[in-house]
């Protein structure tokens, strides 16, 4: 039906103005053409994000690994004088939630001014919602959480013996 309803179009226009072809494009297309770039540049920025967020992910496993390793002794004492799980695990993640934290509340904000100055080059736009932000943040930190707890639990389930026989 398209084709005779465009030929039907271009019949009825050459009545009106025979010296002057039509021209027409469809609306969808336009959107194809208008919103190409944007979508490319999702396409990169996604790919870009994930990348560092595997990255960061694995840098904070490393670092929860190489601290907890530093501190295995310590640990070994503590347990030996009887500290429970949640006393060495606290110990042991504070540090590394205190600086999801921080880190968190220094990204937020300049993520906000990013995503708003990106948004006004448009000329419909939405508006942000802080609670995209909040379920972000809670989304780092989860994750944060379970990449430090893994390091944790393994060296406050470690046997305290052979962590301070080795010296």
């Amino acid at each position: 039906h398209l084709q005779q309803s465009i030929a039907s179009i271009e019949q009825a226009w050459k009545k009106i103005e025979p010296d002057f072809p039509i021209q027409y494009s469809f609306l969808d297309d336009n959107f194809q053409k208008l919103f190409a770039a944007f979508i490319r540049l999702q396409k990169i920025i996604s790919f870009f994000a994930l990348a560092a967020i595997c990255i960061s992910i694995m840098g904070l496993f490393a670092l929860t690994a190489f601290l907890t390793r530093q501190r295995t002794k310590e640990i070994g004492i503590r347990k030996v004088l009887g500290a429970g799980f949640g006393d060495l695990a606290s110990l042991l993640s504070i540090d590394f939630i205190r600086l999801v934290v921080v880190a968190v509340i220094i990204a937020l904000p300049v993520s906000w001014w990013a995503a708003d100055k990106w948004l006004q080059t448009f000329a419909y736009r939405i508006n942000i919602s802080w609670w995209i932000f909040a379920i972000a943040a809670l989304i780092v930190i989860a994750i944060a959480i379970v990449t430090i707890s893994i390091q944790t639990v393994k060296a406050v389930v470690a046997n305290p013996v052979r962590s301070l026989r080795t010296e």
